[in-house]
C-alpha cells in the first residue's frame, strides 16, 4: 500500500469529500456532487473548521483524497464528565476500498480521540449496512445501543 496522510480537510479538498459521500447506495440519493457544489455544503464545511470540537478529515494518497470521516469531539455531564469521539461520514473511494484504508483511517481517529482525552468513541450507522457493521466489530466496536432519530 502507498504512503496515505491523514489530516484536517481544507475547502479545496470538498469536491473530492462530497463525491466520496455521494458514492454509494445511500449517499445518491441524498448528496449531490454536481459542481459547483450547493452552497449548503460550503456552509457546513465553514461551519465544522470553526469549531474546535470538530475534525473534518481526508485521506490522501498520491495527492487524491481517498478516505474522509468527520469525528466530533462531545463533552457531557454524563460518565463523570466524559469525552467522547463521535465519528461519522466515513467514505473510502471506490477504487480503494477492502485494502485497508479504511481500518489505517479509524486507527488514525481512534489516536485522535485518545490525543483529545475522550474516554470512549462511538459511531452511528446505517442498520442496511451489514459490511460496515462487521468491518466495525473486527475494529473492535460493540454493538451495545440502540439510536433513533426524527427528521426535522
Amino acid at each position: 500500500m502507498s504512503e496515505i496522510d491523514f489530516r484536517r480537510a481544507q475547502a479545496p479538498d470538498l469536491p473530492a469529500i462530497v463525491a466520496l459521500l455521494a458514492d454509494d447506495a445511500l449517499g445518491a440519493g441524498r448528496e449531490d456532487a454536481s459542481t459547483p457544489l450547493a452552497p449548503s455544503y460550503l456552509d457546513a464545511f465553514r461551519a465544522i473548521d470553526a469549531d474546535p470540537n470538530q475534525l473534518l478529515a481526508v485521506a490522501v494518497e498520491a495527492g487524491q483524497v481517498v478516505g474522509t470521516l468527520q469525528l466530533s469531539f462531545i463533552p457531557g455531564i454524563s460518565r463523570k464528565g466524559a469525552w467522547r469521539g463521535q465519528i461519522e461520514g466515513v467514505r473510502v473511494a471506490r477504487h480503494r476500498r477492502f485494502g485497508g484504508v479504511g481500518k489505517r483511517m479509524f486507527e488514525w481517529a481512534v489516536e485522535e480521540c485518545r490525543s483529545r482525552n475522550c474516554s470512549f468513541v462511538q459511531l452511528t450507522t446505517d442498520k442496511s449496512r451489514q459490511e460496515a457493521h462487521a468491518f466495525y466489530e473486527r475494529l473492535g466496536f460493540i454493538a451495545s445501543h440502540l439510536g433513533y432519530r426524527m427528521g426535522l
